[in-house]
């Protein structure tokens, strides 16, 4: 037992990051048939993606993947990775038109700390993917979306 969300059977979790950039997101991969999943949004400036099917009254019940993600609303691009490595697994919410996987995104703000011109994008969410294939342990602290993640600046970056 490791102490973190892979301890859930089923559930797989994995992290990439560019560490010139300062940014990178993280990916929590459900069991194939999916897992029901809440939400609680804080904070002055959220940006989400796919959170709609969080809702009670929503079609779909289950999320086949979460992503959080570093590079402020450009950020949400990732979660397309993820969708692309969930669908030609075949893992998704099943229509006439194919399965659609449904994951669920949000991201924090770390422009400014890093590179602003490099940030999270499909091709690292997928690596992050791949590492969480490998059952490898979860990375805390300043790994995935946690890489430029800061606190404290409303005063500005100097009293961070």
């Amino acid at each position: 037992m490791r102490d973190d969300i892979t301890d859930v059977p089923g559930f797989l979790a994995g992290s990439a990051e560019d560490p010139v950039a300062l940014t990178g997101c993280s990916v929590v991969l459900c069991p194939a048939e999916g897992a029901v999943a809440g939400f609680d949004q804080r904070g002055g400036a959220g940006g989400t993606r796919e959170t709609d099917p969080l809702g009670v009254a929503h079609i779909v019940e289950k999320v086949h993947g979460v992503l959080l993600t570093g590079g402020s609303a450009f950020g949400l691009d990732a979660a397309g990775g993820v969708v692309r490595y969930l669908e030609r697994r075949g893992i998704g919410f099943a229509t006439r038109g194919g399965c659609v996987p449904i994951v669920p995104a949000a991201v924090l703000y770390d422009l400014g700390i890093g590179r602003s011109d490099l940030r999270p994008d499909a091709d690292m969410a997928e690596r992050a993917c791949s590492e969480a294939e490998t059952g490898a342990a979860l990375r805390l602290g300043n790994a995935g979306a946690g890489c430029g993640a800061t606190i404290g600046k409303i005063l500005g970056p100097a009293r961070a």
